[in-house]
């Protein structure tokens, strides 16, 4: 039976902003819905894990999801969220991301055979095709500069300047969403609170080019217990590829997260059902210097994205650290987490 995926991202806490009928078309069958990744560095971090959640559910819920990598939109940088210009990448740094986050990517959604396969694309197989008066043509002339100007994500840029290259990012994403709306039947396009004013710049686009009904759903933006961006350590950003953040540090990102934060961290990363996961909510609140909590998203996710292994290698390097290791525990360690623990 086909799971409620508003109803469930409800619960979860993960509903902000949505166009009217997003509901309606959840409810009407299998629906293809896409969120975006840009490839501005070799690894996704944690931030982006909510939109990655998000791609989760919808198919959990019986729907097909598609993890759009960025190789185009990259090259023009994303202006939301930013005091100041991007630096522009080379394409062969894009292009040495972008295969580093598809196989992150991977690690999350189900891209094996079946009714609601995951697919994964990038952006620049078909906005790379363009020429610029092609796509001042055929895209810019649909959105009038004022509605552009209308967007937070420029109107906070106006002061200090926003240059026509990152003014242009929203067309671009719209055209991303024209573009797999047309040709993948996409009638969904999820993300970060952030990305409102750039998805809803591809459900006017869409309207305006004769595209079928489109609708946009975003999530809360998480920060931690005191304001500051959730991702971050005192260390840098918390990233998906081991090779930046070890197994080790990953595990314990989570295992150090706030108490007061842990509860809306729970049902956002977790993938127990509501009644179980509301349970341990419950025995967590009860006993919260057992950390029950920390400890299953910190297993839940570090066996998630690194497997059993690397799990089992953070749990051995924890009980050095606090003292509670045996012999076996040292052994199971590698130079790098021995690095870490020490």
């Amino acid at each position: 039976m086909q799971k409620d995926y508003f109803k469930e991202l409800e619960w979860r806490g993960m509903v902000q902003d949505f166009v009217p009928g997003t509901q309606d078309l959840l409810n009407s069958g299998n629906i293809t819905g896409y969120a975006g990744f840009d490839p501005t560095a070799p690894s996704l971090g944690i931030g982006n894990m909510v939109p990655i959640m998000m791609l989760v559910h919808l198919q959990r819920a019986g729907h097909t999801p598609i993890a759009l990598v960025g190789g185009a939109t990259a090259m023009v940088g994303d202006p939301s969220g930013k005091a100041e210009e991007r630096k522009l990448l080379s394409e062969d740094q894009i292009h040495h991301n972008v295969e580093k986050i598809k196989s992150q990517l991977s690690r999350f959604l189900d891209f094996n055979e079946g009714k609601n396969k995951a697919s994964l694309l990038n952006n620049h197989d078909w906005i790379g095709k363009f020429s610029f008066l092609e796509f001042l043509r055929d895209v810019g002339k649909h959105i009038t500069v004022s509605y552009m100007l209308s967007k937070d994500s420029v109107k906070s840029r106006l002061d200090g300047g926003i240059s026509f290259t990152e003014f242009s990012y929203q067309l671009m994403q719209g055209y991303d969403f024209y573009y797999l709306n047309r040709n993948h039947n996409c009638r969904l396009q999820v993300g970060g609170s952030d990305q409102w004013g750039n998805i809803t710049t591809g459900t006017e686009l869409i309207r305006r080019m004769g595209g079928s009904d489109s609708y946009a759903l975003t999530c809360p933006l998480i920060t931690k217990s005191d304001g500051s961006k959730f991702g971050k350590s005192e260390s840098g950003n918390i990233w998906l590829d081991g090779s930046m953040t070890s197994p080790y540090k990953f595990y314990q990102f989570w295992l150090n997260s706030s108490d007061d934060n842990m509860e809306k961290l729970g049902k956002i990363f977790s993938l127990k059902g509501r009644e179980e996961l509301s349970a341990i909510i419950v025995e967590h609140h009860a006993n919260p210097g057992k950390r029950i909590l920390q400890n299953l998203i910190a297993e839940e996710m570090t066996e998630r994205l690194h497997g059993k292994n690397a799990l089992d290698r953070a749990l051995s390097a924890s009980r050095i650290l606090f003292g509670k290791s045996a012999k076996e525990d040292l052994v199971k360690l590698n130079n790098e987490d021995f690095i870490d623990v020490f």
